[in-house]
């Protein structure tokens, strides 16, 4: 038996190993082929299944990892944030706590704290500080006395767009030198006490056309505030002039160097109509153009100023602006009341003045708390920030044109006039129209944010269509009040109070579709931090002012150790060290699983 059998067993030889014998390998070579094909198709199949498992694990992997990544460059933002608003609030307040004389009461010129952060960051100190106001009540005054002359003409010409526009950049010429340095010490405080009676005795002489003393007069204030700030900002170059071109402060110095060429040029055209040329010249409206073109200053040219504050100052010029006007309005209506009591509708008339205004304080934007820094037109880039300002110029003559209005529809309506006046009409009518329209190009100027999420922009996407629609409603409706002379509209200006109750109907019907934002945001997420942190996709029609934003998944993607200033590496690691150093860790889960031995074994299965 066991001579039968010993084909099937395993022999030792003298080593001690074992050995296969001869009828093993000839049953080992006996098998079936189609036996040994369908174990490897199988094989193959199971390894296919696990291969793609594997990726679908890797995939997963890597979008975890994405997210985890997104997380972090977050985090460390609001660190980054956190620990540079605090540096902010310490040096605000070691500025604000100290006595206004320190350093001495005719010392040099200093940076406000943080005037050379590119970013912008709230602080504790006032935005607009006493002597500013001041200074914005004179040259609201000017304003109002620019509205007086579009009052008797009845409309606007060159002459009365020339003079607000130097009273405009007069206050900002001083908005520009407040929001970079102090100006607390005496030397700053005689410059602001000496363009406020530059700027009050031009007020009075807004009424004469270029050939006239009145634009002599003009002239004379604009060369006058030039010299002032070309010897302020002379000053400023004196104080750092030594300053190296490596340091962070040779900014200063080249700020001063533009200002004081930009200023001496204005003041050499100002001096050259006043005294070269003849007060009959004919073109003098080109020496008016001319100089109020160097009068004008490049956004974010050299160095950076404080948001918040410029952003105060402007909320606080156009809210002086608005009650001058009201004022204007009760003061007409003063006379009427010294020998007999309002009647009920008098009462509604005033309170019809007093709603538009207050609605469109509602529908002026507030760029220090509506709008986030980073998605503000004057920091997306220059074009943004020219045509914010040009919108800024061109709201505060409308506005003034209506309380023109204002104040001559008050007067003949209180008078008893039998028929509305068409200079009223055209007045009131036509700013308000202007105002509208301009605030809503100042808006459409920002950045604004919406959901990646389809079904959340929808909403968002349907507020803001349902809004424009409204608005450019109103504005058409409102413009052919203005121009057409008869037709259906006509039954909209029948009376005084009839005319004003329209338009404060519609201003508030503006300001309730301006709410559909805030109404949107709360029923979909409930506060304004999950609404900050789900609504970053950019939205605009200005697409061109635009900024360029990084991608997350772009910086994951890109290979390690490329060590450029340009590389994921090097810009995780501004945000924070560790996640420089933590992106390559990225770019290696992406490998492919076929290692050298698995390779080999596929090879070995085919």
């Amino acid at each position: 038996m066991s001579t039968i059998f010993g084909s099937g067993k395993k022999k030792k030889d003298g080593s001690g190993a074992s050995t296969v014998t001869d009828a093993d390998t000839v049953a080992h070579t006996n098998v079936d082929p189609k036996t040994a094909q369908s174990k490897l198709q199988k094989r193959c199949e199971k390894s296919e299944k696990e291969l793609a498992k594997a990726k679908e694990g890797l995939a997963k992997e890597k979008s975890a990892k994405r997210k985890l990544y997104s997380s972090l460059v977050k985090l460390a933002n609001e660190l980054k944030r956190t620990r540079s608003e605090t540096e902010g609030l310490i040096q605000a307040a070691k500025y604000a706590d100290r006595n206004w004389y320190e350093g001495g009461m005719w010392r040099g010129p200093e940076l406000l704290p943080g005037a050379l952060d590119t970013a912008p960051r709230r602080t504790t100190r006032e935005a607009v500080s006493l002597s500013d106001l001041f200074l914005d009540l004179v040259v609201v005054i000017a304003f109002t006395r620019v509205g007086v002359a579009v009052q008797n003409r009845g409309t606007i010409d060159g002459p009365i767009l020339a003079y607000f526009a130097i009273f405009w950049l007069i206050w900002g010429k001083e908005a520009s030198y407040s929001t970079r340095f102090d100006t607390t010490d005496l030397s700053s405080q005689t410059e602001t006490l000496l363009t406020c009676f530059a700027v009050l005795f031009g007020s009075l002489s807004t009424n004469g056309d270029f050939q006239s003393a009145d634009a002599s007069c003009m002239m004379a204030v604009g060369a006058f505030v030039a010299i002032l700030h070309f010897l302020l900002y002379f000053r400023v170059w004196i104080w750092f002039r030594d300053t190296e071109r490596t340091s962070e402060l040779y900014a200063v110095k080249t700020y001063a160097i533009f200002t004081m060429l930009m200023t001496l040029c204005e003041a050499t055209v100002w001096l050259v109509g006043l005294f070269a040329l003849p007060e009959d010249y004919e073109h003098r409206g080109y020496i008016f153009l001319v100089g109020i073109i160097f009068s004008l200053r490049i956004p974010k040219a050299f160095l950076p100023n404080d948001f918040h504050a410029a952003s105060s100052k402007r909320g606080v010029l156009f809210i002086l602006l608005l009650g001058f006007i009201l004022q204007s309005v009760v003061l007409a209506a003063t006379p009427f009341f010294e020998y007999y009591s309002p009647t009920m509708e008098q009462y509604l008339f005033l309170g019809f003045a007093c709603l538009l205004l207050f609605c469109i304080k509602l529908l002026y934007v507030d760029d220090s708390f509506s709008i986030d820094p980073q998605d503000h037109a004057l920091l997306v880039n220059r074009a943004a920030g020219f045509f914010f300002h040009f919108g800024q110029f061109f709201l505060l003559v409308s506005t003034t044109v209506l309380g023109a209005g204002l104040d001559d529809l008050t007067h003949n309506y209180l008078a008893a006039t039998a028929a509305l006046s068409d200079n009223s009409k055209n007045l009131v009518c036509g700013g308000f129209s202007a105002v509208v329209l301009i605030i809503a190009f100042i808006k459409s100027m920002h950045i604004r944010r919406v959901p990646n999420d389809p079904g959340k922009r929808n909403w968002f996407v349907a507020a803001y269509t349902v809004q424009v629609i409204f608005l450019f409603a109103v504005i058409f409706t409102t413009a052919q009040m203005c121009l057409a002379k008869d037709g259906p509209l006509r039954y909209l200006m029948m009376s005084e109070i009839e005319m004003l109750a329209v338009l404060s109907g519609f201003a508030f019907l503006l300001v309730v579709m301006s709410w559909l934002d805030e109404a949107v945001e709360l029923s979909i997420y409930g506060d304004s931090e999950d609404a900050r942190e789900f609504r970053v996709h950019p939205f605009g029609i200005w697409f061109c002012f635009k900024p360029e934003e990084p991608d997350i998944a772009e910086l994951a993607q890109e290979g390690p150790g490329a060590g450029g200033p340009n590389s994921a590496e090097s810009r995780l690691a501004a945000l924070s060290p560790l996640l420089g150093s933590s992106v390559v860790n990225l770019g290696y889960s992406s490998m492919d699983l076929m290692t050298p031995s698995s390779s080999a074994d596929a090879g070995h299965m085919a």
